[in-house]
């Protein structure tokens, strides 16, 4: 098996992540990997997925756990030399109550941002390794991942938002900002420094995070001596998830449609989209002057 081709998706046994996985297997020429962090229940989606008549592989992966990761790695590089397709899909979401501590509201967003971007960040670097040339990796984002949730024109906002979409922004700098959110979340003083009053903030800047993190990730494919390796994040549409409560609007096989989209695009001919903001509609959106399309 060794050079075929391979694609894996993470956080795969629900949702979006699953309905990747069933388009994938639809349109993608070589193994499908569903990827979860509970085998039992990653197990049960790929023969779920086996009694439509498709034939996804699995293993299983955390995020959150580095030797899973590394596992995930050293069998990818074992089995087939290489990686295709990674779609960075596993996170999660834990909304703030009104009722919360502040030691509780701390804890909270440190988990989400922990497994949202941090450990995502985390599975980039570990597996970017494999890609072969023409590989496409997407990263899922969201609305609440433009820029523009960082609202208000007090300086403190234009700062931030100045700060998250310097073209030259580095690593180490993303690193330092998203640290310094944690801070000033945990001394409850976050929205002094430009971020949002929201519920939902730990949510927003971690999924700001992986897009910014997306753009730098692209500049460096750009000059990787691995050949034509796109990178893009995208906002699948409020679909009716466990995430969001079973109450969005779109299918999980309509939002995952423009991530499937994307993880196949041809090689060779593509110049935009590339290191790009998608809508779910697969429509390009400015992530740092929007403004953002209508969402239905």
């Amino acid at each position: 098996m060794a050079g075929s081709r391979v694609a894996v998706v993470t956080g795969a046994n629900q949702g979006i992540g699953f309905a990747t996985v069933k388009e994938l297997c639809r349109t993608f020429d070589g193994s499908v990997y569903l990827t979860s962090r509970n085998e039992n229940l990653g197990r049960a989606a790929v023969e779920e997925l086996e009694k439509l008549g498709w034939r996804p592989k699995y293993h299983q992966l955390d995020i959150d756990d580095e030797s899973s990761v590394l596992r995930l790695r050293d069998y990818l590089k074992a089995t087939y030399g290489g990686l295709d397709i990674l779609v960075n899909n596993a996170a999660m979401l834990i909304l703030a109550k009104d009722e919360d501590s502040r030691e509780l509201f701390a804890e909270n967003t440190r988990s989400v941002v922990q497994t949202n971007f941090f450990n995502t960040f985390r599975v980039c670097n570990i597996l970017f390794p494999l890609l072969r040339p023409h590989a496409r990796v997407v990263n899922l984002s969201s609305s609440m991942g433009h820029i523009s949730q960082i609202e208000g024109q007090s300086e403190a906002a234009t700062t931030l938002r100045a700060k998250f979409s310097s073209p030259d922004l580095s690593y180490e700098e993303l690193l330092k900002l998203m640290n310094d959110f944690l801070d000033a979340v945990k001394r409850g003083d976050h929205a002094d420094y430009g971020w949002p009053r929201k519920n939902w903030v730990s949510y927003i800047a971690s999924k700001i995070a992986v897009s910014a993190m997306t753009r730098i990730q692209q500049r460096d494919f750009d000059v990787d001596p691995r050949e034509d390796i796109i990178i893009n994040h995208v906002h699948p549409g409020y679909v009716n998830t466990k995430m969001a409560s079973f109450k969005g609007v779109l299918t999980i096989e309509q939002g995952a449609a423009a991530p499937s989209w994307l993880a196949m695009l041809p090689p060779n001919d593509v110049t935009n989209p590339k290191g790009a903001y998608v809508w779910h509609d697969k429509t390009i959106v400015d992530w740092v002057k929007g403004p953002l399309p209508a969402e239905y």
